[in-house]
This record gives structure tokens, C-alpha cells and sequence, in this order.
């Protein structure tokens, strides 16, 4: 369970999604999962009270990878070590797809989840502001499941099924390409800090 001094209203989840995600001209593509986007996520989804986390991948072998991950910092070395991974990554959790977090949620829950998304383009949807967003969030409601893409980005089809796109993140200048970690840890900043 989450920290209550900490938490959201709602019970709200990430995800990092590996597919659907996009390629530099928008087409979907399976990524990669990096260890290091595992732990540090996880580390900041509990930093800021989610109430888990997901890793989407398709690829059996890739969620078997976030297995051994979360094996070193759950009861591996990593644990006796860095007792603080071992509690974040309790909580991280790898599944097929977008749809089979959703369902754990709402098993969990009694209700799907609500969408959300962030992104770094505009996509020709209504976009909230991040006040707007930790507004709603803060407010009693159904829980939500915060969805961030690897590669270039979540896929339009992703990006179509969210109930709310919350505004890119946005820097000093042209310049805008952050990595998922960072963009998640600026997010939850926004929509949770205290």
C-alpha cells in the first residue's frame, strides 16, 4: 500500500510502455526495456505515492528481463544492499500490454481505470494544463493509470484511447527531448509534490 501521507486521492499507477510506441515517422514499433528506466521510475513512482507500477512489453523475453531486475532488488544483493529499491520495485510489475494493467487495476479497483497521457508533440486533442490535471487528479474519481512512451513516443492509437492529455513538458528552448525517466519524475512532481 501506499504511504497515505503521500498518495494521490485516487489510487493512480504509471505504466512505461515499450508497445505501442512510435518510430521518427510514427509508425508503431516494439522498444527495448533498460534497467535503468525500470528502478529509477520506480523509485520516483514511490517517491511520490503512486500505487504501482507497470512495464509494457509484448516480448516475453523482455518482461522476463524485468523479472531479473526486480528478483536482484527484491530479494537479490540489490536488496540487502539498497533497502529503499527493494520497497520502490515492490511494486513495479510487467505486463503484456496496456490492456492487461488496465485489467489488473480494475480487479483490484472495481473499475477501469482512466487514461492518461502525456506528450511531447501536440496530437490534435484537447490538452490540459498541469494544474488543470492535478486538480482532477486530487478529486475522488476512479483510479488512473498515467502512461508514459519509450522510443518517440506513445502511438496515436494509445494517444486516441486516453481520457485525458495532460501538456508536453517544456523546456527553455527548440530543444525538447528528455528521457521517459526524467519526463516521469517532472510529471509526478507536478501532479503530486506537496
Amino acid at each position: 500500500m501506499s504511504d497515505p501521507a503521500v498518495s494521490p486521492a485516487r489510487a493512480v499507477y504509471c505504466a512505461l510502455v515499450h508497445h505501442p510506441v512510435r518510430d521518427r515517422e510514427g509508425h508503431p514499433l516494439t522498444s527495448a526495456i533498460t534497467n535503468v528506466d525500470v528502478h529509477d521510475i520506480a523509485r520516483s513512482a514511490r517517491t511520490f505515492g503512486l500505487a504501482g507500477y507497470f512495464v509494457v512489453s509484448p516480448i516475453a523475453a523482455q518482461r522476463l528481463i524485468v523479472d531479473r531486475i526486480l528478483e536482484h532488488w527484491r530479494t537479490g544483493a540489490g536488496a540487502r544492499r539498497v533497502p529503499e529499491r527493494s520497497d520502490a520495485l515492490s511494486r513495479c510489475h510487467p505486463v503484456a500490454s496496456i490492456d492487461e494493467a488496465c485489467a489488473r487495476i480494475e480487479a483490484d479497483h472495481g473499475e477501469a481505470p482512466e487514461r492518461v497521457v502525456t506528450e511531447a508533440r501536440p496530437v490534435g486533442r484537447t490538452i490540459v494544463s498541469y494544474a488543470a490535471a492535478r486538480a482532477h487528479l486530487a478529486s475522488p474519481g476512479r483510479p488512473a493509470l498515467i502512461l508514459f512512451g519509450t522510443a518517440h513516443g506513445l502511438h496515436a492509437s494509445v494517444i486516441e484511447r486516453a481520457e485525458l492529455v495532460i501538456e508536453p513538458i517544456q523546456g527553455v528552448g527548440a530543444y525538447n527531448h528528455l528521457s521517459v525517466r526524467a519526463a516521469a519524475a517532472i510529471t509526478f512532481d507536478r501532479l503530486f509534490s506537496r
